[in-house]
């Protein structure tokens, strides 16, 4: 009978029986006697387990990166409907620009064609502001001060209108 130390810290005392741990100095099963089955049984137990696992994590990373395949399709048909968006805000955008310039070309016409109307403005409300003050006193005065401001307002609302 042979007395050994098996892996487990135990030790084996003959008939063929292995040590608690299972592993022995001679033999997968402690002493060589045949009682291999048992341990390749156990190895194959362990396999089968590890490759559940790893199919199982497989698994995981399967679903993960199905995920990731849908988001980054979504963002991708997002991205697709923004340039479509941006293209049809650029056309708009180029439009009113193109209706801004005209505009601002008929208010430079108005302006040049108006020039002069503004000149005989001026020097008709001078005229009516000096007949209306020309006789100064007390009642005319306070006459004349409501007529100049209702010209001033009438050239405010004209200039409003004009530009």
């Amino acid at each position: 009978m042979v007395e050994g130390a098996g892996a487990g810290g135990g030790g084996q005392k003959g008939g063929g029986k292995a040590s608690a741990s299972g592993y022995g100095p001679l033999s997968p099963d402690g002493d060589g006697d045949g009682d291999g089955d048992e341990y390749a049984a156990f190895e194959q137990q362990k396999q089968v387990e590890m490759m559940h696992e790893q199919d199982e994590a497989l698994d995981g990373v399967f679903q993960t990166v199905g995920n990731l395949r849908r988001q980054a399709d979504d963002m991708g048909r997002e991205l697709e409907e923004q340039g479509e968006m941006l293209g049809d805000v650029d056309t708009v955008a180029d439009r009113v620009g193109g209706k801004l310039q005209g505009g601002i070309k008929r208010v430079g016409w108005v302006i040049r064609k108006n020039e002069g109307v503004y000149e005989v403005f001026c020097f008709v409300l001078s005229g009516l502001i000096m007949w209306g003050c020309s006789e100064v006193t007390a009642d005319t005065m306070s006459s004349c001060c409501i007529g100049v401001l209702i010209l001033v307002l009438i050239l405010l609302l004209v200039l409003v209108l004009v530009l």
